[in-house]
């Protein structure tokens, strides 16, 4: 069996808070975009991973992958096995959620498999895995386990840059200057088209998107590349940012332009699941 980990996508993200234990309070509209990595699983006497793509190199193939730290939470006794292939094309530490995508995968994956539910505490393996489990738009607060479905979103294609640089999320953090935001509006609306969804979205914010600069100056040229979208903005906590078209042929024309010019960087286009 074989499964996407579709890539997560903040389309806002603002920080509204901090427990005492440091975690942050979030209040997000995440989506997922039609671009990821790959698992595959098949019977094996022990658990093992492989791991191939472009990106491999930047996959452990211990319990520092979440992958195997999602094995291990639906086999904490580690008695069951398999064999998991991960093909990695997401660049990782890139704040579109690459390796909680994959851990969200592995649960599906090995609880069919292995015919054992999935935990409800799935927060533990990251903040960010809980609304993997979802394909559709979530508003996510909290620190990633308050998930509300939204209304769905009218269509709408996202290019994806990258400078093929990782972004350390304490890192970005640190430099955060305010930590108790506004939130977004109470309720979010249904939208009828791309330019009214990016009218909206304007008014939002992504809070990490100026301390993550400071770590990634590179990040500034990656918005200045999607110069022609509806929106430009960065995802999570960085370095990748997005540009919101409102149709695949304006994205896929955008994707090509900045690979053309920055061969050297990670792009992509990819429909916003509804």
């Amino acid at each position: 069996m074989s499964e996407p980990a579709w890539a997560k996508i903040n389309l806002t993200l603002h920080v509204t808070g901090q427990r005492s234990d440091g975690y942050h309070l979030l209040d997000s509209l995440v989506v997922r975009a039609a671009v990821g990595d790959t698992l595959s699983v098949a019977p094996s006497a022990q658990l093992e991973l492989f791991v191939e793509g472009p990106y491999a190199g930047a996959a452990p193939l211990d319990d520092r992958n979440l992958v195997i730290r999602a094995a291990q939470l639906l086999d904490p006794e580690g008695t069951r096995g398999a064999r998991l292939l991960l093909t990695k094309v997401l660049p990782a530490a890139a704040g579109i959620g690459g390796g909680s995508a994959d851990a969200a995968t592995a649960l599906k994956l090995l609880s069919h498999h292995w015919d054992v539910p999935i935990p409800e505490d799935v927060a533990s393996l990251g903040a960010d895995v809980p609304v993997c489990l979802h394909d559709s738009p979530q508003r996510m607060r909290g620190v990633g386990e308050m998930l509300t479905p939204v209304p769905p979103l009218p269509p709408c294609w996202l290019v994806l840059v990258n400078p093929n640089k990782s972004v350390s999320t304490p890192d970005v953090f640190k430099r955060l200057t305010s930590r108790h935001n506004d939130p977004m509006p109470d309720s979010i609306p249904a939208f009828d088209s791309g330019q009214g969804f990016a009218a909206w979205l304007a008014a939002q914010r992504n809070d990490l998107e100026k301390p993550a600069l400071g770590v990634v100056p590179e990040i500034a040229a990656c918005l200045a590349a999607l110069d022609d979208a509806l929106l430009a903005r960065m995802s999570g906590s960085g370095a990748t940012c997005f540009g919101l078209y409102d149709s695949e042929k304006a994205a896929n024309h955008a994707a090509g332009r900045i690979d053309h010019a920055h061969p050297d960087w990670w792009v992509t286009a990819a429909e916003v699941f509804k």
